[in-house]
């Protein structure tokens, strides 16, 4: 059933460099039900989210943010529909050159629509909510990894999205920048925003999220709950969750 307040794609297929990606793939992100796609490094998981931003165009098949089709649309047509989705990139793409603050607050200084002293205000609420105010005025240089990890959620909470996307929101963390991770996703998603995350982490998948896409040469292999997909009998699904000697040069 097709949601209108969703963000879909409908059979996309997508190449590079003669590689396909993508090959009639479709995927719905209803709100308030927190997916996960998981996949192999070199999947095409980033490559999806992508897409559902408009960032790359597919070769084929449409995707809709709400009831609006942005395929083969100029970028300037479906902006105030794409504010509705922030992303985490997995290496945080901070501003080397701005502090945190200044990072957090970028998007809403650029739009033009509230005064220094709101944009302020909104900065420190959400730095606070992520437990980094005592960043506010350091560079990314000066951080850890994962509290720049938290420092790019708290620029994405700033222009109050609906969606949020994490591209590998865990790599290189340790287990303590993973649990902060974890329960910030959940503290997210209790105050009502939608999480779309994509990872090969199967603790934090499984903590965060209730149903689970499962990407595997270009096709959506499963779809489905935690339980349902480890009791899969799907081979690659299998194999994914339970690794034997046989996956060693996969």
């Amino acid at each position: 059933m097709i949601s209108n307040d969703s963000i879909r794609m409908e059979k996309i297929c997508y190449s590079i460099g003669g590689r396909r990606i993508l090959e009639n793939f479709d995927f719905q992100l209803e709100r308030g039900l927190n997916r996960t796609i998981l996949g192999v490094s070199g999947a095409g998981k980033t490559t999806i989210l992508k897409l559902l931003l408009g960032l790359l165009a597919p070769d084929s098949g449409s995707v809709y943010i709400g009831d609006l089709c942005i395929t083969g649309q100029p970028e300037t047509s479906f902006m105030q529909q794409r504010k509705r989705i922030a992303i985490v990139f997995q290496g945080g793409a901070l501003f080397d050159s701005m502090t945190v603050g200044e990072n957090v607050g970028y998007r809403l200084l650029e739009e033009g629509k509230l005064s220094q002293a709101e944009i302020s205000k909104i900065v420190l609420e959400k730095l606070s909510f992520v437990g980094v105010e005592a960043a506010l005025d350091l560079y990314p240089d000066e951080l850890s990894g994962g509290m720049k990890k938290r420092v790019a959620i708290a620029r994405a909470l700033a222009a109050d999205p609906d969606y949020i996307f994490f591209d590998e929101p865990t790599t290189g963390l340790d287990p303590i920048g993973v649990y902060n991770i974890c329960n910030l996703m959940q503290r997210l998603q209790a105050e009502g925003k939608t999480t779309l995350m994509v990872t090969h982490d199967l603790v934090t998948a499984f903590a965060t999220s209730q149903r689970f896409t499962f990407l595997h040469n270009a096709r959506m292999l499963f779809e489905g709950s935690e339980d349902e997909m480890k009791a899969s009998n799907i081979p690659e699904v299998r194999e994914f969750l339970e690794p034997t000697d046989n996956s060693l040069f996969i």
